[in-house]
């Protein structure tokens, strides 16, 4: 039989926590214990030098009836002091023995019989201990205080004196000494306990970050990023944790245009397969299909309706042909031509392709050059095929009488200076659900073509370790971004 031991997870700020509510109850509990102690000594210590004041004083005042013997002057004197707080009182004579005492202990012989003074006494010398005493039904706790007497300007001693003082006043002193030591102790020890909270939210509250931000990491979303506010390790570690999500998303960023690379490629080499298959099998019997066709339109028996049946046969083997060439012309891997040429140039021959265009249409260009742009090193026949191509689509767009800009700025691109042309357009636009697809081969949004004007155009900017892609236009229309890496003049 198997058994299953489930661990109880603890949370980092639970066990925090407990540490620190432990800790703070021992050092509560010690400072206050400390004090304690400290406060009853201190208290202790007052009563009895109190006490000592009053000995001293209740032997004073009896110093000459004692040198006299006068026992009743004694007796009288010391009724007149008993109170509250001075419970007995007990004399001595020089033989030790109780001479007078106060009426409360007649019967208490343990109290006077015995003093607390040695046999070596001296005058500054006292005597002190702490007793329970039996008053009207309740003890009570006393101090008793011995002083000697000595005759005035003497080494003679005479006796000494007893006194027996309460403590239930200095008890209830310590007692709310104790109380307000607890209350301290308790407003320490939930100004500690807020203390702690705050500190292991603040220690605890990034790590829980963390630990949510690995998950979601795990799930997929590097996008996750924690606040790093603070200067200590906490932070170090946030800044870290963001520095990891953003080397993460950009690798993944990275295998993600690789995959589309990879696809890519594999596309062109499947298209690359079709068109070699379709130029075998096609090319040369259509060949002769037109060259049959050429022939039936040389012979003058042919009636108009029969000529023009033809003539659309031979224009839509045009269209076959100009497919089998576009096809061929975007698989084949061709190698490039660099040359150190001005992107003016390039854009200024480009127009003037498309100038015809552009009249037929009445189409206003604009034009916004930046000045002294550098140089590129291009295969010149290809990156005009590039704007070619995105012109025709632009100039296709547009209505009669439309826009197109043109616009030619430099930028830096990953510490890389790049080459921006900007091509745009008021026509009809692109919906943004089609901006990444517009650049699939065979795909169109045009009712006539065959979709690889721009997977062509894509892949020779790409050539050239360019990019292009469509950009957010204000209004309506289409704009185009074409980036391409620059010579930089130091």
């Amino acid at each position: 039989m198997r058994i299953f031991k489930t661990r109880l997870k603890i949370s980092l700020y639970t066990r925090f926590m407990i540490a620190i509510t432990f800790i703070l109850i021992f050092l509560v509990g010690s400072i206050l214990f400390l004090i304690e102690r400290r406060e009853v000594r201190t208290i202790f210590e007052e009563s009895k030098s109190r006490g000592v004041l009053r000995a001293r004083y209740i032997a004073s005042l009896n110093l000459e009836s004692l040198t006299f013997w006068d026992a009743g002057g004694i007796k009288s004197n010391i009724e007149r002091e008993i109170d509250d707080s001075l419970i007995y009182v007990v004399i001595y004579d020089k033989f030790r023995s109780p001479y007078v005492f106060s009426d409360l202990i007649r019967d208490k012989e343990d109290i006077k019989c015995c003093s607390r003074l040695p046999e070596n006494v001296s005058e500054e010398m006292s005597a002190a201990g702490r007793r329970d005493f039996r008053l009207d039904g309740k003890t009570v706790p006393i101090i008793e205080i011995e002083v000697p007497v000595f005759a005035e300007g003497t080494p003679d001693y005479w006796g000494s004196v007893k006194v027996g003082l309460s403590l239930e006043e200095n008890r209830k002193e310590i007692r709310r000494t104790r109380l307000m030591l607890i209350l301290i102790g308790c407003g320490g020890f939930l100004l500690g306990l807020i203390g702690a909270v705050v500190l292991a939210k603040r220690i605890t509250g990034p790590l829980q970050k963390l630990v949510d931000g690995t998950v979601r990491i795990s799930k997929g979303d590097f996008t996750q990023t924690i606040s790093a506010g603070s200067r200590d390790e906490i932070g170090d570690l946030a800044r870290s944790f963001n520095e990891m999500t953003r080397d993460l998303l950009e690798t993944r960023r990275r295998m993600e245009d690789a995959n589309l690379k990879l696809i890519q490629a594999e596309k062109l080499a499947s298209i690359g397969r079709i068109s070699a298959s379709i130029a075998h099998e096609i090319r040369n019997p259509l060949t002769s299909v037109k060259l049959n066709i050429q022939k039936l339109m040389q012979n003058e028996q042919l009636d108009e309706e029969e000529k023009e049946h033809l003539s659309i046969s031979q224009e839509g083997i045009g269209q076959i042909e100009k497919f089998i060439k576009e096809l061929l012309n975007f698989t084949r891997v061709s190698d490039l031509n660099p040359e150190r040429f001005s992107v003016v140039q390039i854009v200024e021959e480009s127009l003037k392709m498309m100038r015809n265009s552009f009249q037929e249409k009445r189409i206003v260009l604009e034009k916004n050059f930046a000045a002294d742009l550098p140089a590129v090193v291009v295969d010149g026949d290809k990156i005009r095929q590039v704007f070619l191509n995105i012109l025709r689509n632009a100039v296709e767009a547009v209505e009669e009488g439309g826009k197109i800009g043109l616009a030619l700025s430099r930028v830096k691109e990953n510490g890389v200076a790049k080459i921006k042309v900007r091509i745009s357009d008021d026509g009809c636009g692109i919906p943004e659900k089609d901006w990444e697809n517009i650049f699939e081969p065979f795909y169109t949004t045009k009712p006539s073509g065959f979709g690889l004007g721009l997977s062509n155009a894509r892949k020779i900017v790409e050539q050239h370790r360019g990019s292009i892609r469509v950009t957010k236009t204000k209004g309506k229309g289409t704009t185009f971004e074409v980036r391409i890496p620059c010579e930089v003049e130091t």
